[in-house]
């Protein structure tokens, strides 16, 4: 495939021309991407690499049904939202029929930062409030309404929290304040957001929103306990606030199970405000906020119009609608409960067989991988993460790491990952742990391979830590780790 410049040449132009704050996968040894397709990426001497990070491209890089419909809508029209047209209805109606009833009222715009400001417009006006819940590492876009509510960004510049804004503790039972030998994890941090209602309430202020996403990602990959969102959505509520779950990340299926990540918290849970948009158009940019109409008619009451050129353009809305069949035609929610599955089982045998396997959570194609320099005090293996992810793109599979400490891998594949994608990549996965080990001398003491006892003891302790979790994990659909001291 021709280039217009030498992969030298192109990181060049790129230090020259582009914000110098604008990173790229893999610093030191960046790769140039030339195609994709599926779940490969294909670098400009043809080196295929398996894609396990690429939560955009949702349904398969350069999907032949998706570009279709964006081909044929092109040759057809695309224009400014303002102009009346079918497909941004039909949109909005397929989307609503994937949503809790309630849910039926539709805001397009173009990424999940613009969906996550005009969700905060939204809650805002509904009841004039202005103050915001937020979960600590919690990240929710770019721009500057929502770096004031992302503490993940907000740490690393000079900016100081704003007083309208409130940061309740990560639900996260394996590092977090409460953990998995708590008897009640999920009240206990419920009742963390309960203290900052009721602080900010003898100061005067009102509470406009709780906001978070459904599992939280560059926090680490944190799954929240059953029963968390429900007790938070009671306290927001009783204090005129609304709840705001953000899918921009863990949405259209990705769990499997349910289309909609924050469902398997249950049919008693349904937020007031959701919002979604990378995998919406499967690399094509769009979004969506989708809330109530008693909120979206407290908006309207505000006299100012939502305008936005491009949200719900016609070839986006195609897209979309495209996306939407390929997810339903080829089964991938159902792929990804099998997949994702047989992926976390053999995850967790190699919990068993590496000490630096600290913790392995996840449910369908959203998996964390917390890695630990020791057991018992879960230090986090930062450095060691960073070394794993650069010698697993040697074996032509990619990977990163999130959360505070940067020591999570993060696995959010494409949802066409297949059972053999899983297996390769487990397999280059643990023999880079064996040669890591090895080299620093690190001792495997906590499972002896040829132990069925000791494997079936792992086993029960991690099915207990999935209780713990979320009330999904106590049926047969995916197993979790959990500590196993020495």
């Amino acid at each position: 495939m021709s280039e217009l410049y030498s992969k030298t040449e192109t990181i060049k132009l790129r230090k020259k021309h582009i914000g110098p704050s604008c990173k790229v996968f893999f610093a030191k040894d960046p790769i140039k991407i030339v195609r994709a397709q599926g779940q490969y990426m294909f670098d400009e001497n043809g080196e295929q690499y398996l894609d396990c990070i690429n939560n955009v491209a949702h349904v398969g890089h350069s999907h032949s049904e998706v570009i279709k419909a964006a081909v044929k809508q092109m040759e057809l029209l695309n224009t400014n939202s303002r102009f009346l047209h079918d497909s941004i209805v039909e949109y909005a109606k397929r989307l609503s029929d994937t949503l809790p009833e309630k849910l039926s009222v539709c805001y397009f715009a173009n990424s999940g930062s613009e969906a996550n400001d005009l969700a905060l417009r939204l809650a805002r006006q509904y009841r004039d409030h202005q103050d915001v819940i937020t979960l600590d590492h919690a990240y929710h876009g770019h721009l500057s309404s929502l770096i004031e509510i992302s503490p993940y960004k907000l740490r690393k510049g000079k900016d100081v929290k704003k007083e309208f804004v409130h940061i309740a503790p990560t639900p996260d039972i394996y590092r977090g304040k409460y953990r998995e030998d708590h008897p009640d994890p999920a009240g206990a941090y419920a009742d963390e957001v309960k203290k900052i209602i009721e602080e900010a309430q003898k100061c005067g202020r009102k509470i406009a929103a709780f906001i978070a996403e459904s599992m939280q990602s560059c926090g680490g990959q944190v799954i929240p306990p059953a029963g968390y969102f429900q007790k938070v959505a009671e306290y927001v509520h009783k204090a005129g606030g609304v709840v705001i779950a953000d899918e921009v990340q863990v949405g259209f299926g990705r769990i499997g199970k349910h289309f909609w990540s924050f469902q398997m918290h249950g049919e008693n849970f349904v937020p007031d405000i959701v919002t979604m948009g990378k995998p919406m158009g499967n690399g094509h940019p769009m979004s969506c906020v989708v809330t109530t109409q008693e909120i979206a008619e407290a908006f309207s009451a505000s006299g100012m119009e939502y305008f936005n050129t491009y949200g719900g353009n016609p070839v986006s809305c195609a897209v979309g609608l495209a996306v939407l069949d390929v997810i339903e035609k080829e089964d991938l929610q159902g792929n990804a409960t099998r997949v994702g599955n047989y992926l976390i089982e053999l995850l967790n045998k190699q919990k068993a067989k590496h000490s630096l396997i600290g913790d392995v959570r996840g449910i369908g194609f959203f998996i964390g991988i917390d890695l630990v320099k020791n057991q018992q005090k879960r230090t986090p293996a930062t450095a060691e993460a960073q070394h794993i992810i650069y010698k697993m793109k040697e074996q032509r599979i990619l990977l990163s790491a999130d959360g505070p400490h940067r020591n999570v891998l993060k696995l959010k594949p494409p949802m066409c990952f297949t059972k053999d994608n899983a297996k390769f990549m487990v397999e280059q996965l643990d023999k880079i742990l064996t040669a890591l080990e090895e080299a620093t001398g690190t001792r495997t003491e906590r499972l002896n391979e040829t132990s069925s006892d000791s494997a079936n003891d792992s086993a029960s302790q991690s099915e207990n830590t999935n209780k713990k979790r979320n009330g999904y994990y106590a049926e047969k659909h995916t197993v979790t780790g959990k500590r196993i001291k020495t």
